[in-house]
């Protein structure tokens, strides 16, 4: 489709771009969940938008994965794997968790994510189909390999068990928001974000390869100012927030 060239180009402006937006995401808090504002235009339903806008990257990156002529190693297989294990939790399982049905987030959230999953999937999809270096068996014992896959498992763990935290503390129907406690939620505002970070921290050393690093950078270009946007929201609802917790790094940030 590309040369190896072209493609190296389009992937450092796009992560080029990733550094843009993460200080536009400084100034601008994005209109969704509990920053849901009605200045952002014509909404939909929340757990509507979260599958309409999560399930492009997986259709687009197994297309281009399975449809490229490269030879598909035992390792290959396993990145392809953990990528779709998370989206199939975001697609499928994370929406229905979701407490409040009535809650909406903006159309134009969701073509922003949209957009960005597909130019995510294709990057990371097109490589590892079309253009990657074969992955011997030896690569499942390489360090980078090993110290990766330890990271995603961790980071995905405390991604899920965090929002079912935040999840269960509306239960029994109860609404609106209340102070998480417990776990890493005593030292950061976001340890769900922070798991995610580390996922795809894990997922880039793993894959070692710069696809996946623009992945890996542009997950903290995100969620990194979410979080600050969180930790700001929480001191500003409740006049009992624990002083001593970060917004997303413990005792960093």
């Amino acid at each position: 489709m590309i040369s190896e060239q072209v493609f190296n180009y389009l992937l450092y402006a796009w992560m080029g771009m990733a550094v843009v937006v993460f200080f536009i995401l400084k100034k601008v808090v994005v209109p969704y969940g509990r920053h849901t504002s009605d200045s952002w235009g014509l909404k939909i339903n929340n757990r509507v938008g979260w599958v309409i806008m999560e399930i492009p990257v997986l259709i687009v990156f197994s297309w281009f994965f399975f449809s490229g002529n490269v030879t598909k190693s035992a390792p290959v297989y396993v990145f392809y794997f953990l990528f779709a294990f998370h989206y199939i939790n975001r697609i499928f399982i994370f929406p229905v968790k979701i407490k409040s049905k009535s809650k909406q987030m903006p159309v134009v959230i969701v073509l922003f994510a949209i957009c960005f999953n597909l130019i995510n999937g294709f990057f990371n999809g097109f490589w590892l189909g079309s253009l990657t270096h074969i992955y011997d068996h030896s690569w499942f014992y390489d360090p980078r390999f090993v110290t990766g896959f330890l990271l995603f498992i961790v980071g995905m763990y405390l991604n899920i068990t965090s929002d079912n935290k935040l999840i269960r503390l509306r239960k029994g129907g109860k609404s609106g928001y209340y102070i998480p406690h417990g776990g890493l939620f005593n030292y950061v505002s976001s340890p769900n974000l922070l798991g995610e970070i580390i996922e795809w921290t894990g997922w880039a050393i793993l894959c070692w390869n710069m696809p996946a690093a623009s992945f890996a950078l542009w997950t903290m270009a995100n969620l990194i100012p979410r979080a600050q946007n969180h930790h700001e929201w929480y001191i500003d609802k409740f006049s009992d927030y624990p002083a001593n917790r970060k917004a997303i790094f413990p005792k960093i940030l």
